[in-house]
């Protein structure tokens, strides 16, 4: 039993607080927590559902996003270390389950980092009618962007979250305005554009829809996002606060969104899109053109602004991968003057950058794009619901290793917090086999869509495998070296 104890305490726990400042407050937080988990393009990729869109969000609510803050926030005040799930899974599970977990909740994120990049290029080409046409022309965009984003991430944290509240702040003032528009629209029309929600049937999800459950559970991934910079919290009290305020933002905002979209433009006809919405705001304030693109503006400002947040706050899993020696050392250190992990930061962002080149360069027709980008997107969330299986799961072990410590900051009744364990691995697991069930988007057949994502998923367990086996191959071959010391 010593054995596995010892092997479940981790170098980062004792050096990362030593080398990382303490800057971030409960609003921080929660801007952190809306940016990542509030992706309002999910508003218009829903609607294809009518009337039950609202149906599933209430689910996926439920179901994951309120057991998963509940959650979180119990392992989060037992280990309010850097790395959140990586350490929270090795402190269940020991190394392997730790450095796997972390590297699933990890991987999505370069792939969503140029999945941001590539909702600027959809917001140009609204603004610029015709603009951006060939796919080298978008990928240079999503590639300014990603290293736009590394240059904001590699300055003082604090500096560089200043610059993100703004950023979010103005997004939210643009969400409100979407969901004006259903208002405008009803006052003026009288009725939605959407029908059918008088009848019963239509709420209900059926079987030719349930793969948008899995689109859902995207949109509410990234839930311990924030607490990868689990020692830059000033305040312990901070992480109750942001999974409250922000789970109630990202609820409202949601649902808000879905309701201005869908009373302005028949769920029939939606591209998924976010032209959707910026259609939608023209319709309800009286055909303005002018209030669309000014919306549009503050969203390309926001993806832009967003992946610099996922950026950051992304690479603090590498940085402690770096520290445990699982990945090149070099990952797990600070820059002396901004100390923040630099390396990590370029590393991931060259990596985002690999997939764009890969996902965007001139070999692929303009119909490939979004065929790829939604095919990027399914695997995010099948790799994703992996690490979140764990997370969940991390609750009943954590108890049973921890049983003082879970009681000293127990959030919420024992039989509460195991109930959220239980329904968000079902919602997690359902996730990712309705995702495999249909293709999100037409341009892939059924057959083509689960053998891609298959793959992909595939591969990415076999990496996060083959990495953690070299490490331990490379562990036993070295000569043990003195314990870092934390910098000043």
């Amino acid at each position: 039993m010593a054995a596995r104890a010892d092997e479940r305490v981790m170098l980062s726990e004792r050096v990362a607080p030593g080398m990382l400042p303490r800057v971030l407050n409960s609003l921080d937080m929660t801007i952190i927590f809306v940016a990542i988990v509030l992706f309002i393009v999910n508003a218009s990729a829903i609607q294809r559902a009518g009337p039950a869109a609202y149906t599933f969000w209430i689910l996926g609510f439920l179901a994951f996003l309120i057991p998963g803050a509940l959650v979180t926030a119990q392992l989060g005040l037992m280990f309010p270390q850097e790395g959140s799930l990586y350490v929270w899974t090795q402190k269940a599970l020991g190394p392997f389950w730790g450095f796997f977990a972390g590297f699933c909740a990890w991987w999505p994120g370069i792939l969503v980092m140029a999945a941001t990049g590539d909702a600027v290029v959809s917001i140009w080409q609204f603004i610029d009618t015709g603009g951006l046409p060939k796919n080298w022309e978008q990928g240079l965009v999503i590639l300014a962007v990603l290293w736009f984003s590394a240059v904001l991430s590699v300055m003082r944290l604090r500096m560089t979250q200043n610059y993100a509240n703004v950023a979010v702040i103005f997004y939210g003032a643009a969400i409100f305005v979407i969901g004006l528009a259903g208002i405008l629209w009803l006052i003026g029309d009288g009725h939605s554009a959407t029908g059918g929600f008088g009848t019963f049937d239509n709420w209900v999800p059926h079987g030719g829809t349930w793969t948008l459950f899995g689109l859902v559970i995207l949109a509410l991934l990234g839930i311990e996002v924030p607490l990868n910079m689990g020692v830059e919290i000033v305040n312990m009290r901070s992480i109750k606060r942001y999974l409250f305020w922000g789970s109630i933002v990202v609820m409202v905002g949601y649902l808000w969104a879905t309701f201005g979209t869908m009373t302005n433009l028949p769920a029939s006809k939606s591209t998924g899109g976010l032209s959707d919405i910026f259609a939608a705001v023209q319709n309800g304030f009286w055909g303005s053109h002018t209030w669309a693109v000014i919306i549009a503006l503050v969203a390309l400002w926001f993806f832009v602004s967003n992946t610099v947040v996922y950026n950051y706050s992304f690479s603090r899993l590498l940085f402690v991968s770096g520290l445990e020696r699982r990945m090149p050392a070099a990952l797990g250190r600070v820059n002396e003057k901004t100390r923040v992990p630099v390396t990590a930061i370029l590393v991931q962002t060259i990596l985002a950058s690999a997939v764009t080149v890969a996902a965007f360069g001139p070999w692929f027709g303009s119909g490939n794009t979004s065929k790829i980008f939604w095919m990027l997107q399914a695997a995010v969330t099948v790799i994703w619901c992996i690490s979140m299986v764990l997370l969940f799961a991390d609750i009943y072990l954590v108890k049973r290793a921890f049983p003082e410590k879970f009681e000293e900051v127990r959030v919420a009744p024992t039989p509460v917090l195991f109930a959220c364990g239980l329904v968000g691995i079902g919602a997690s697991i359902l996730g990712a086999v309705v995702t495999f069930k249909t293709p999100w988007v037409t341009q892939w057949t059924t057959h083509s869509w689960r053998v891609w994502l298959a793959i992909l998923v595939g591969v990415s367990a076999l990496v996060a495998i083959a990495i953690y086996s070299i490490s331990e191959y490379t562990h036993r071959r070295e000569v043990p070296t003195p314990t870092p010391t934390p910098a000043g």
